[in-house]
């Protein structure tokens, strides 16, 4: 693990990388422009097929605390930034996409933020394909808070990778990755079963939005509409037993709700369609606390789940 120098913590910074040429190299030098540097940057190249990679090397061969590395086939997101991760020597990780742009004192405030807790994150500030400011951000789409239980992670969350900084050692509980869920929303999971997340509320990084996002701010452009009823229903039963199973595991209280929640995706009877919509009644500000909703919807969004999977 990287050491402290003059007390100073060290950061690895993870970038992601997949046919990213058009916005890799501006995202590249607002990292090395931090005001906290990163001791180790790590890119780590999903087999693109575009100047990538070449535009990643040549960046690393002006800055030695650059490290590329490319895939010889496709990995896909999650186990790119998995292996990337795993990389990392230093006892913070932060984890980078390849289009966007970070503040300069982005580390430094998640740094100066996070004090014992596992995990970090900020606001972000969208901006479009050409780098102009959206007037918006991040939490104007969705409630960006503090999460201090995994109940609240339940049917999903809005901290996403691309704002947070981590404990190296958060990687460790957190490996491997499943596939099931996206990495940044494992992340903030498996950091609610050992400690709070902690929301910075200022924008720290442009969120670039553009046609090739692999995730972006649109919350329904990645739907599965086009599954089934029946694999509906088998997704939510395995992400639920996922999630249940990660709790149990860590020993954490909370550990008992879940387990009401993954018995009453056992199966979508009556009985069990009862229990899920009371569960989601009775849990409504914990599991809803990331949606802006009143008091009222999230009422009807509980009753919803009796009818409905989620």
């Amino acid at each position: 693990m990287g050491t402290l120098e003059n007390n100073i913590p060290t950061v690895a910074v993870v970038v992601a990388t997949y046919n990213g040429a058009t916005y890799l190299l501006a995202q590249l030098e607002s990292i090395v422009q931090q005001t906290h540097k990163p001791a180790q940057i790590i890119i780590i190249d999903d087999a693109s097929k575009d100047d990538t990679i070449a535009i990643a090397h040549a960046f690393a061969a002006a800055h030695p605390e650059v490290m590329v590395v490319q895939n010889e086939t496709r990995l896909g997101y999650i186990k790119n930034f998995e292996k990337g991760m795993l990389l990392a020597t230093a006892h913070y990780v932060a984890l980078s996409d390849q289009d966007d742009i970070w503040l300069p004192h982005k580390l430094e405030k998640l740094l100066a933020s996070i004090g014992n807790q596992m995990l970090a994150y900020s606001d972000s500030e969208l901006i479009d394909a050409k780098g102009h400011l959206l007037h918006q951000k991040m939490s104007t789409i969705k409630n960006q808070l503090s999460y201090h239980t995994p109940v609240m992670y339940a049917i999903g969350a809005w901290a996403p990778g691309h704002a947070m900084l981590f404990k190296k050692e958060l990687i460790d509980k957190a490996v491997p990755f499943p596939t099931l869920v996206t990495h940044d929303f494992w992340l903030g999971f498996v950091a609610t079963c050992y400690s709070t997340v902690v929301y910075v509320n200022e924008p720290l990084v442009h969120y670039r939005q553009h046609t090739h996002n692999a995730i972006g701010a649109d919350t329904t452009k990645h739907k599965t509409a086009s599954l089934t009823l029946a694999q509906k229903k088998q997704q939510a039963r395995a992400r639920m037993e996922l999630l249940y199973n990660k709790v149990k595991a860590t020993g954490h209280a909370d550990a008992v709700v879940f387990e009401k929640i993954y018995n009453s995706y056992a199966s979508f009877s009556l009985s069990n369609n009862f229990k899920r919509a009371k569960l989601f009644y009775d849990y409504r500000n914990l599991i809803l606390a990331y949606k802006k909703k009143s008091g009222l919807l999230k009422i009807l969004f509980a009753v919803k789940m009796f009818f409905k999977i989620d």
